[in-house]
């Protein structure tokens, strides 16, 4: 059975004692703050290690999301959300109105706010560019660009 690497983001930092705990059940590194936590689970499948991960952990680690640290072939990673009933009862509900298993549901909804969102970025860097555009010409700008990417943020060089 191979291991599956798990990212947990957790609702606040936890604390050493909890992050202790929870590491006599599963072997865990936890990032510099313990808002993240990154855990290796023995499944079958991507989506039984998160749901085995849950079950372990749930009530030792204020779990807040658990993704896959990795993506699968097609590029995408698996997101496991334990939504609260009442929650989970509205999207059963409007899922079942829309003909859609709830899954499929919250991933379409999920697909269409990034590309929503990736859009919206698109037009402000677009806007910002052409901001830019108008006080310089565009190799001067394309030369800043080219500093920008190749040297890291607080360089003193740049």
């Amino acid at each position: 059975m191979p291991y599956h690497a798990l990212e947990i983001i957790l609702t606040r930092p936890a604390t050493p004692a909890e992050l202790h705990q929870a590491a006599d059940t599963l072997p865990l590194a936890a990032n510099r703050d313990a808002t993240r936590v990154l855990a290796l689970v023995r499944a079958k499948a991507p989506g039984r290690a998160a749901h085995r991960l849950r079950r372990r952990l749930g009530t030792q680690l204020p779990i807040d999301v658990i993704t896959t640290h990795y993506p699968d072939a097609g590029g995408q990673i698996l997101l496991n959300v334990a939504f609260p009933p009442d929650v989970h009862a509205t999207l059963r509900r409007t899922a079942d109105q829309a003909g859609q298993p709830p899954e499929h549901f919250v991933a379409l909804a999920l697909h269409r706010a990034l590309a929503q969102h990736a859009d919206e970025e698109t037009d402000r860097l677009d806007r910002a560019v052409h901001g830019l555009l108008a006080g310089t010409t565009a190799a001067h700008l394309l030369a800043a660009v080219g500093r920008a990417l190749t040297h890291p943020i607080g360089d003193p060089s740049c």
